[in-house]
């Protein structure tokens, strides 16, 4: 199986795909278009430079690896996707053993946690709408994709994660909960940037506290994130019960 699991940034992403990678069963990659994205676009990002040098560009060669057997000879294969980097064309061909998740946290959350990172976001690095359109896409093809909610995880991992698992006919396994600080192998050339609180992280964080203030731009951002955000709650409770 290959499970695709799609965010924008600061979603809890990164601590999903080390959760996975602790599994023996399941290889995992890291955001593997964004170096094509930058090439594309032409995006000015943290790190822009050492991605474009250690990442392939060609949209096709990504495609055709993340379709093919899961390396490693593993069973099941984890692709942790940013929905922002699917520009037009980059989309593959899935196979019939994909699974695809929606991975989503509260836009005054994404907002702030990402600010802290880069100042001056724009509503396209976060992904809100594009998290949206994805969705609908998938679920007009195939069945609807799940959605799981960063709140949900953290506020129990072992029972969201058991959930999931479920829903995605996985056998859970309690590895998922733990794992060594430091980093993963996996890791994009961009960690060094962006994956700090992660890299000193053994497992989840506990239950996040009150939504943060923000104002100005921040404010307005978060507002305009709401929608989608919404849209994708609706159907965070379709994981099986246990």
């Amino acid at each position: 199986m290959r499970i695709c699991m799609w965010s924008g940034p600061r979603n809890l992403s990164t601590a999903m795909m080390y959760s996975f990678g602790a599994r023996s069963d399941c290889a995992v990659v890291d955001e593997p278009f964004y170096a094509a994205y930058l090439a594309v676009s032409g995006a000015d990002h943290p790190m822009r430079t050492e991605i474009l040098a250690t990442q392939e560009t060609d949209p096709d060669s990504v495609a055709a690896r993340l379709t093919g057997p899961a390396p490693e000879g593993r069973t099941d294969f984890y692709q942790k996707h940013m929905v922002h980097h699917m520009l037009p064309g980059f989309m593959p061909q899935w196979p019939d053993d994909t699974r695809h998740v929606f991975l989503i946290r509260h836009p005054a959350r994404v907002v702030a946690s990402y600010a802290a990172k880069r100042e001056a976001p724009t509503l396209a690095d976060l992904g809100f709408a594009d998290q949206w359109r994805l969705f609908e896409a998938f679920a007009e093809t195939g069945p609807i994709p799940l959605v799981i909610d960063s709140a949900t995880i953290r506020a129990d991992p072992r029972a969201a994660l058991a959930r999931l698992c479920a829903d995605l006919g996985l056998a859970f396994d309690g590895s998922m909960l733990r794992w060594p600080a430091g980093g993963h192998r996996a890791d994009g050339a961009w960690a060094a940037h962006w994956y700090g609180a992660v890299h000193r992280s053994t497992g989840f964080a506990g239950p996040e506290g009150a939504l943060p203030s923000l104002s100005g731009a921040y404010h307005d951002l978060a507002a305009a994130g709401m929608d989608a955000y919404g849209r994708l709650q609706a159907f965070s409770r379709n994981l099986a019960p246990l």
